[in-house]
């Protein structure tokens, strides 16, 4: 608690000063308008409505937050949310979205949507392990359920879901030209524009950017261990993670009365850090993505009806640069004298059709139903190696083992998805509402598995929301999961079930003053069939129990000033050792100060302290060490014409800080944080 107070009263001094002096008076709801609409939410139920009615523990961060607390990509932003914390995985410091104590090293426990359409990739189940984040200049807003979420989305609404919406040509007009530069070498470029094209409304965007990646040094890797099992001295640690990135992004958004046309492309090259728990200094891996998705939208289709569909595709690639080190020369005792290499790398498609309608004739009840078909197709697998599923190396060294079903790691695989959803919202009684739904998804290759979801909202005063939440939800298995072969390490299993969640929640929303809202929510959650290893084979062997609270609070001090903060709490057991589940916070606590000092001049400051993260059972290493991050952003609006500049310093007192690493990784060294960096950028608008 010392270092978080030493960081709180540093940036209270920040502001303080300034304070003394008179500021200028603003019109009265300025600063509520450039956050943004954040009243209304749509992830909860697939329509618009008040957030603080919505049968969801839900956040939104828009546009406008994006902006003023100076965050370039979604992992900055995400970590605002409450009973949310965002950790990094040793394989190309890919982020582990640890929601209320549930965290595993692959995550695919989070469903990730962008414009309402899944983006998760097959082969682990997460969003793609060459996934460089997504940068946030294109994002209008960004809406976060806590909790289960199945009833409407189906697999991998698990422990939250995040849903990105992009801009579209009604959220600017015209054409922004911006720069960013900063620590690290770090330097971005983009370009959107959004207008009409004849009767077509048309937005586009472009980005280009790269960085060298902090290059945190590790202080003792896998191999050290191994050095220490075969007495050798193979090892690379001391040494720096290599955690470059370069990123391409592009997306077109075309609309037409009710027809709406997407398409976006990423291409990324990454470092890969340490794949195999070693260092690999050069280890780098490629990932293309295509996105398509065509929706039609249209109100009073029929006489009480609502009407929606989509249809989407895409297409990603993942292959390594050359290869990887999974453990450098001379390791295992020397049987490697040119280290132990792979180069895994895989293609996947994904189709999908829906549609939806919300009949609204019967007095009192929105009635929403809906249903689709998605095909997940693992058409490719490639990899080279120069060991075999026995640690040993293969003769003749490198090999393609592609196709090869003594060697490779995994073949093709397909599944098709069918699903139908029923949920109605019902107006039972005054100040009275109960929302139930229903989903079944029916799985070509394990079957099928139902999963509802009832919540009852109460308005209990003008100014008191009361919300009382019941919901199941699965995680599907992934292929590397069902059918990986040849692994030395771990098998899959054609078994495995999926895992399931069953949660409970309460929660209060209070606005106490007209400058004064407070949110107020309890949690507690059953785990049950954790797909883990059991021996070499992966199986439906773990459990997890979790209760906690989270409690969030925005206040309008004046005009000019908004002050924000959030209290997470969560304590997560595993059912099968009775211990702490480890790996996240018990206790969080993230405060935001936003003040308009001067006509057009902004300063933002964020603190976020992290604490009280435990080992995962069976993890003898010491407990994580707390730390508490203070940021400050100055940003100015319309200087010599329409620029506009900021400057962004992350870890203003260059605290040291470190993600846990899991057990099963083999590395005993945490991976850190990067220190103290500053980032200038500038924005162009005409």
């Amino acid at each position: 608690m010392p270092s978080l107070k030493r960081s709180i009263l540093g940036a209270m001094l920040a502001l303080s000063v300034p304070l003394s002096a008179s500021a200028q008076s603003f019109e009265e709801d300025e600063l509520a308008l450039a956050y943004g609409d954040k009243a209304n939410i749509s992830i909860a139920t697939g329509s618009q409505q008040p957030i603080s009615r919505a049968p969801a523990v839900s956040t939104v961060i828009t546009a406008g937050d994006i902006i003023a607390m100076g965050v370039t990509n979604l992992d900055q932003a995400l970590e605002s949310v409450p009973g949310l914390h965002v950790s990094l995985n040793n394989i190309a410091q890919h982020p582990i979205y640890g929601f209320r104590g549930i965290a595993t090293l692959n995550n695919p426990q989070v469903l990730m949507l962008v414009n309402g359409i899944p983006i998760t990739n097959v082969f682990w189940g997460d969003r793609s392990q060459i996934w460089g984040g997504m940068p946030l200049e294109n994002v209008a807003r960004i809406e976060v359920i806590r909790g289960p979420g199945s009833a409407l989305y189906g697999a991998d609404a698990f422990s939250g879901v995040i849903n990105i919406i992009t801009k579209t040509a009604a959220d600017f007009q015209g054409t922004e030209v911006g720069m960013r530069a900063g620590s690290f070498n770090t330097r971005d470029a983009w370009l959107q524009h959004g207008g009409t094209m004849g009767a077509l409304d048309a937005a586009f965007y472009l980005r280009v950017g790269n960085t060298d990646g902090h290059r945190g040094i590790i202080q003792q890797d896998a191999q050290t261990t191994k050095d220490a099992e075969y007495s050798t001295n193979a090892s690379l640690a001391p040494g720096s993670l290599n955690n470059e990135v370069k990123a391409i992004d592009a997306r077109t958004d075309l609309a037409l009365d009710a027809w709406r046309f997407r398409a976006a492309y990423q291409n990324r090259e990454m470092g890969v850090g340490a794949l195999g728990g070693s260092i690999d200094p050069n280890g780098r891996g490629t990932a293309s993505r295509l996105y398509l998705d065509l929706n039609y939208e249209q109100a009073n289709w029929a006489q009480g009806w609502d009407v929606s569909g989509v249809f989407g595709f895409f297409d990603i690639k993942e292959r390594p640069i050359g290869h990887y080190t999974l453990f450098p020369a001379g390791a295992f005792g020397g049987a490697f004298p040119n280290g132990m290499l792979a180069g895994p790398g895989h293609s996947e498609r994904h189709g999908l059709a829906s549609v939806s309608a919300v009949h609204t004739g019967f007095d009192q009840h929105r009635i929403r139903i809906g249903g689709g078909y998605r095909v997940e197709d693992l058409y490719e697998v490639t990899e080279t190696k120069n060991f075999d599923a026995t640690f040993a190396p293969l003769p003749g060294g490198l090999v393609d083992a592609t196709g090869n079903p003594n060697l490779v790691y995994l073949l093709p695989h397909k599944r098709n998805l069918t699903y139908a959803f029923v949920q109605d919202e019902w107006e039972f009684a005054s100040d009275w509402a109960l929302t139930a739904g229903i989903r079944h998804d029916n799985y070509s290759d394990f079957g099928g598995t139902t999963n509802p979801r009832i919540a009852l909202v109460w308005d209990a005063a003008y100014n008191l929301v009361v919300k009382a939440m019941h919901g199941t939800a699965f995680r599907a298995p992934s292929f590397s999961e069902q059918y990986s072969i040849n692994n030395p390490v771990v098998h899959g299993s054609q078994n495995i079930r999926p895992e399931t969640i069953t949660t409970d929640e309460l929660a209060f929303a209070w606005q106490a003053t007209s400058a004064l809202q407070n949110n107020l929510n309890f949690f507690h959650y059953r785990m049950r069939g954790i797909i883990l290893p059991s021996g070499t084979t992966y199986q439906n062997t773990g459990g997890q129990t979790g209760r906690g609270l989270e409690l969030e609070s925005t206040y309008d001090a004046t005009n000019n000033l908004r002050l924000s903060g959030s209290y997470s709490l969560q304590h997560s057991t595993n059912t099968a050792t009775g211990q702490d589940a480890g790996m996240t916070p018990h206790r969080r606590v993230f405060a935001r100060a936003e003040w308009r000092f001067a006509p057009r001049w902004h300063l933002n400051t964020k603190i976020n302290y992290v604490a009280e993260r435990m080992r995962e059972s069976g993890d003898t290493r010491a407990r994580v060490p707390d730390y508490a991050l203070v940021d400050l952003t100055l940003r100015r609006e319309e200087f010599a014409g329409d620029w506009e500049f900021s400057a962004m310093v992350t870890n203003l007192f260059d605290r040291k800080a470190w993600e846990p690493t899991f057990k099963s990784a083999g590395m005993p060294s945490d991976l850190p944080l990067p220190g103290r960096a500053l980032y200038l950028q500038l924005e162009y608008n005409y």
